[in-house]
């Protein structure tokens, strides 16, 4: 299935590129805007059709709509829809947490989850959302007094210094929390002033045959049918600040929320997207984006296809071990998936060889201007570093993808960092308390791990990485291969024994050992591995990889300061960072198959028509397939059936997942999910006919809470607005 799907997506590949290219609208924006400097942006998004003033956005007196985004968890972003704090965010940002809530007993991956009122919101223990109060652009209490081309571990150690004083000073001062950024490589600092909440709680989770409908064959693809949407709720200590959990916390109070409009779009609607993309590197030089394109992207599509079937295998036998495995198993896809997209759109597109002529006028600029005398150099001796390092970074990869990829060789640190405290002089009871509380530490790993799927990962994964890094393998590794008559099961089996494969016997053994007992870790096979992967990437890579990596910074630095001064022609907007983002564009449709009635929306007969029992993918919950079927909708019909995902033209990337997607009044229409395959590579290389955003219509996640969830208490405290015309 995986040969086929692939197959297919780069037959549309090539059809949506010259469909795409005849009848491009290009309503594209490229730019990830910082939300104070949007100002600079707003006769030009009013020319799109922006409606309400910039500072509705975002303003420095708290009553702009920057105050409803959240960065939700570690990467996603979520959205404030009610005074009492309740979040929308996506299915695939609240799964790592939902799995963590789930169990035989209760599997809301198979069956969903939907509270009837506040005191059926689940705790979600360690989960927290930030609000982004302000930010203000700090460049000139960095910077001041440094010349560009100071050697950068002198820069840094002035930078970091200067960071450090001046986040206590703004802490101290506005009482919030206090973190500087980087932007443009180094050449702007901006202060981010937030807080973060840290009791969060689940409110709904439709069931895995809504929220990640299509799962890994339509990921990253167009049309779309996936619900992908989660609900949780922030609650409060005293004076509605941050807190701990606790019973006696009460929803958080917001002055600021997003109206959810179902009136509907039409193509060519403005719209915005407010959220936290993760990382782009639009502004690297030819020979780093062939690095990614060459090297690093193709190793990881590589191995991780060779781990995720061998989960896939293991996870269609056994329930138990799919709930253990199906959040891993998304995190893994997502990346491999896109992966996937990115190189095929570089090369559609010739991303590189568009990246070696923009160079090549950039050394003219260089040459002809006298105002940078460093900047004619710059691109040589990025050329020569990049050149010197490839095949180091080839190694690293597959220590990373292959060898790591094995979890029990990751989870072997928990036998080395027993071994250090058996080397720390502690004996008796304190030996003994301390290896107990390190083994009960690692509980969370076991919750969710099978020993016999991760082999099944081993015997795949070790041919990859022995085959492909010949002649630069830890000699320790090729020593047990050769023990094992070359036969990579008997391997396998050999580092299986390990006592970290089960929490029984590290358990055991914790409970039982003696600082004489560090020789068991010593001889474990795992732990063996684990060391020498180690030691060798300690030696010969990773001191390597860091100097050409420092030595880069100080030339990206170089370099983006020098684009920014010579090339007059250019909008200029910083990398994201994982930092708060606005982008705009229009509802825009592409149809990889041509015209088609699925151009720019997607609706529930398309989900239906999709159904397919025998597929986990693909299997509609039995009383959404009722709820069609006697066309109960509400009112959240439309024409006759329900939307339920759309696709506009906004610059997004990771992070953005969850991020509310706005119409030209500011009000909610959708939730991004996605992007289009072929458009992933807009993380290093921007085309404004391929950018597509892929969002979750708000009427089909308020039609599943009220019709499918039974939870229509939750939109009573939400403020829906349907404005069009009758």
């Amino acid at each position: 299935m995986l040969k086929s799907s692939l197959f297919s997506s780069i037959i549309k590949t090539s059809v949506l590129l010259s469909f795409v290219g005849a009848n491009c609208h290009v309503f594209a924006k490229e730019g990830m805007w910082l939300p104070p400097t949007l100002k600079s942006r707003e006769t030009d998004m009013q020319k799109m059709g922006l409606e309400i003033p910039i500072e509705q956005i975002y303003n420095t007196s708290g009553t702009s709509l920057n105050n409803a985004v959240v960065l939700f968890g570690k990467g996603c972003t979520g959205e404030i829809i009610s005074s009492k704090g309740l979040i929308l965010t996506n299915h695939h940002c609240g799964y790592g947490t939902v799995q963590g809530l789930s169990s035989k007993e209760h599997d809301y991956f198979a069956n969903g989850f939907w509270a009837q009122n506040n005191s059926e919101e689940l705790p979600c223990g360690g989960l927290t959302v930030t609000f982004i109060r302000r930010m203000e652009n700090v460049t000139d209490k960095i910077t001041t007094g440094l010349t560009d081309t100071i050697p950068e571990a002198d820069r840094n150690n002035i930078v970091n210094t200067r960071i450090k004083n001046l986040e206590k000073g703004y802490k101290v001062s506005s009482g919030l929390d206090a973190t500087i950024k980087p932007y443009f490589n180094g050449n702007q600092y901006w202060v981010i002033l937030s807080e973060t909440y840290r009791d969060i709680r689940l409110v709904g989770f439709p069931p895995n045959g809504i929220g990640t409908f299509g799962g890994d064959t339509d990921n990253w693809s167009w049309p779309r049918h996936t619900g992908d949407f989660s609900m949780f709720r922030v609650y409060a200590g005293k004076n509605n600040k941050p807190a701990d959990y606790s019973k006696d916390n009460k929803p958080y109070e917001a002055k600021e929320y997003f109206t959810l409009n179902i009136s509907g779009y039409k193509e060519g609607d403005f719209t915005m997207v407010y959220g936290f993309p993760g990382t782009t590197n639009e502004y690297i030089s030819s020979y780093q984006l062939n690095q990614i394109y060459s090297i690093i992207d193709p190793i990881r599509i590589e191995a991780r296809t060779k781990r995720l079937n061998a989960w896939q295998e293991q996870m269609q036998k056994n329930r138990e071990v799919f709930l253990k495995y199906t959040s891993k198993r998304a995190g893994v896809a997502n990346g491999w998936k896109k992966w996937q997209g990115e190189v095929r759109g570089l090369k559609l597109n010739d991303a590189l060889g568009k990246k070696q002529d923009y160079e090549r006028n950039f050394q003219q600029w260089a040459i002809t201007d006298n105002s940078l005398p460093y900047a004619d150099d710059l691109l040589s001796q990025m050329a020569a570093k990049s050149l010197s390092i490839n095949d180091i970074l080839k190694t690293d990869e597959y220590f990373k993808e292959a060898v790591y990829g094995v979890e029990l060789v990751q989870q072997a640190s928990l036998l080395d960092k027993m071994l250090q405290v058996m080397r720390s002089g502690l004996n008796g009871s304190a030996l003994k308390d301390s290896l107990i509380k390190l083994s009960k530490a690692s509980g969370g790993f076991y919750k969710n791990y099978d020993a016999e799927t991760d082999k099944h990962v081993f015997d795949v994964l070790m041919p990859l990485f022995m085959n492909k890094c010949a002649g630069r393998i830890p000699a320790t590794f090729t020593k047990q291969y050769n023990e094992q008559g070359k036969n990579y099961s008997r391997w396998g089996d050999y580092v299986f024994s390990s006592i970290v494969a089960s929490s029984e016997d590290i358990a055991h053994f914790a409970d039982n050992s003696a600082a004489a007992d560090s020789n068991k870790i010593k001889n474990d096979p795992a732990w063996i591995l684990y060391n020498a992967a180690n030691q060798y990437r300690s030696t010969y890579l990773t001191p390597n990889i860091n100097r050409y990596y420092n030595d880069m910074a100080y030339l990206n630095r170089l370099y983006m300061n020098a684009q920014m001064q010579l090339d007059k022609h250019k909008i200029f907007y910083p990398d994201a960072n994982l930092t708060l983002r606005l982008t705009y564009g229009k509802i825009d449709g592409i149809d990889p198959d041509g015209p088609a009635g699925y151009s720019y929306q997607t609706t529930l007969d398309g989900v239906i028509a999709k159904d397919n029992p025998d597929v986990d993918e693909f299997k509609v919950p039995q009383k959404l397939k009722e709820l069609y079927t006697k066309k109960d909708y509400g009112r959240w019909a439309v024409n006759g059936t329900v939307p339920v995902a759309f696709i506009a033209s906004n610059h997004t990337s990771g992070g953005n997942s969850g991020s509310p997607v706005l119409n030209a009044k500011g009000e909610l229409i959708g939730t991004n999910f996605d992007r289009v395959w072929e458009g992933t590579m807009s993380d290093l290389y921007f085309d404004p006919n391929l950018c597509r955003n892929i969002s979750l219509d708000i009427r089909y996640t308020l039609f599943i809470v009220e019709k499918f969830g039974n939870a229509g208490w939750l939109l009573k405290e939400m403020k829906i607005v349907n404005n069009k015309k009758k």
